[in-house]
């Protein structure tokens, strides 16, 4: 499955389509303006939360949360010693862990459970100017968590060169 995303230019508090190969919108991404931490939330096409993102209060480093309906699903942070390339762990509820590393504010970067590839997000095979794919590679995959990832470890890494 791939799907497409429309880079946002201005950040939190701008909401913005994820269409599939086909051109259908799928997901919405809704940015929360006005609150203390950065909100965002997933939404179907017809406007129902599928998963909500925010950044969680008084942690020691940088952390977003997902949750589905009401019940923590991930939290991501950066890898603490990540000298060569963006790298980020995916704790998941269950206590699997995802990793995904890659040039994240170039927008090519992967997501993988155990050394196994679960989706590739890349500019490479798109012509559309500030667009990036999100390549779902196994079919048993949840998109609606791989995207929240892939929005989430975005977020993150531009905040940090934002900050730095």
């Amino acid at each position: 499955m791939r799907f497409l995303v429309r880079d946002r230019i201005l950040g939190i508090g701008d909401d913005y389509w994820i269409e599939d190969e086909h051109g259908d919108k799928v997901f919405l991404v809704d940015g929360k303006a006005m609150r203390l931490r950065d909100t965002f939330e997933l939404k179907d096409a017809r406007g129902r939360v599928l998963i909500d993102i925010h950044q969680k209060m008084f942690a020691l480093r940088d952390t977003m949360v997902i949750e589905r309906d009401g019940e923590a699903l991930a939290k991501i942070r950066r890898k603490r010693l990540s000298l060569l390339r963006n790298h980020y762990r995916v704790s998941l509820a269950d206590g699997t862990e995802l990793d995904v590393s890659g040039k994240i504010l170039d927008r090519e970067f992967a997501v993988e459970y155990d050394g196994e590839l679960l989706a590739v997000i890349s500019r490479r095979w798109l012509s559309v100017v500030e667009t990036y794919g999100v390549d779902i590679v196994r079919d048993d995959a949840d998109p609606a968590l791989l995207i929240s990832v892939a929005v989430c470890v975005i977020h993150l890494a531009e905040k940090e060169r934002d900050e730095g």
